[in-house]
């Protein structure tokens, strides 16, 4: 016992997968003929595997999906704002025309606007007035940097403050770029009536491109929605992080533990990142113990590595059983438990079998190759 507790006091742990935390709760021989290199068999095991191939492929579809509406809703509003712009050109220059305002003076006061709006926004550039205004960027850069899942510096649906990333500097420097353009428009134009006129008209003609856009964007949302109903994703969910397939590298750690693992999908939902644990086969009355420390091991290892805890981890059973997995006090005691339990096991040895259910021994993928696996013979002298 001596021996665990120094290794518990080492500043690193022995690498623990959040698989070998399933299979230690589901049962600790399981786990032992895991480590010992006894790979699952039988038709579940290969159905599971196809199923779960299945599951990323949709995944992935509804990923794509829901990049493209993104994209064709910020085209289409882009369309729409020039309709709008055009629009209040026309009607402003007529209203120019009609008043009889000096339009060189109005032009040299944009000018004078526009310059020093230039200025502004080329020095707030170089120099670094939020730190001295107490406005920070946000620091996301460690958000998933790992090989094989993308990195993010704001997560898609993530809408950060307006004095971020940029956005004053950018904007000051269009807004110099349209102040100037109408400085000159103001002094070039010569038949002001005509110019309103062809303003409105392009207006119109940019109308009927914006509706075709429109049709675009609903067409692309449609496609959306069918990939998110086939990847049985809730509507909350805003877009996927990560998708394991099985062949990637996208591996997921916890330096301070020792955890590993890659959970099944990453799913963002209202700015948080959500751990989805996918599990094929019969849907159980309720989640399985084994399965939910599988979920809070992904809980353990999304918090190390966004560093930023997700409030619950999602255990889904087929297309249509769901559960939230929490993470809060209790399940970090949980976890821990566990984790030390499982490294003491690595230490000492002697995992045992920890129930006397004959159905769960003849469900165990493991069961040809266990020295423990209990018969109905054996279930009846048990007086089970």
């Amino acid at each position: 016992m001596e021996e665990v507790s120094n290794a518990m006091d080492e500043e690193t742990f022995p690498a623990i997968s959040a698989s070998d935390l399933e299979r230690h709760a589901y049962c600790p021989m399981s786990w032992q003929l895991a480590r010992d290199g006894v790979d699952a068999q039988g038709d579940a095991v290969v159905e599971g595997k196809r199923r779960h191939a299945e599951i990323h492929e949709d995944m992935m579809t509804f990923s794509r999906e829901a990049v493209a509406f993104r994209r064709s809703v910020t085209i289409w509003a882009w369309w729409f704002t020039v309709v709008l712009v055009f629009s209040l050109e026309g009607w402003l220059t007529r209203q120019l025309a009609q008043s009889g305002v000096d339009q060189g003076a109005l032009a040299r006061l944009l000018s004078l606007w526009a310059l020093s709006t230039l200025v502004c926004g080329i020095v707030l550039v170089w120099l670094p007035w939020r730190k001295a205004v107490g406005w920070s960027i946000p620091d996301r850069s460690s958000e998933f940097e790992l090989s094989g899942v993308e990195p993010v510096l704001n997560p898609p649906g993530f809408i950060g403050g307006w004095f971020e990333a940029g956005r004053t500097e950018a904007s000051m420097l269009l807004a110099a770029i349209v102040l100037g353009l109408h400085a000159i428009a103001l002094v070039t134009v010569v038949d002001d009536a005509n110019a309103s006129f062809i303003l409105i008209a392009v207006a119109f003609v940019w109308t009927g491109l914006a509706s075709w856009r429109l049709q675009i964007l609903l067409t692309t949302y449609h496609r959306a929605e069918v990939a998110r109903e086939r990847a049985g994703l809730d509507r909350a969910a805003e877009a996927v992080a990560y998708s394991d397939d099985e062949e990637g590298d996208g591996l997921l750690v916890d330096g301070t533990t020792g955890l590993r693992g890659r959970p099944d999908q990453i799913v963002i939902v209202d700015g948080e990142f959500i751990p989805v644990e996918q599990k094929t086969g019969k849907v159980p009355a309720k989640p399985h113990d084994s399965h939910r420390m599988q979920v809070l091991a992904y809980l353990q290892l999304v918090e190390a590595t966004t560093g930023r805890p997700s409030p619950y981890g999602v255990l889904r059973y087929g297309d249509d059983a769901a559960y939230q997995v929490l993470w809060d006090d209790g399940a970090r005691r949980d976890l821990e438990e566990a984790l030390v339990e499982v490294r003491r096991l690595m230490v000492e040895g002697g995992a045992q079998r920890n129930h006397e259910r004959v159905g769960k021994c003849k469900n165990c993928s493991r069961r040809s190759s266990c020295p423990q696996r209990l018969d109905h013979s054996q279930a009846s002298s048990s007086g089970y």
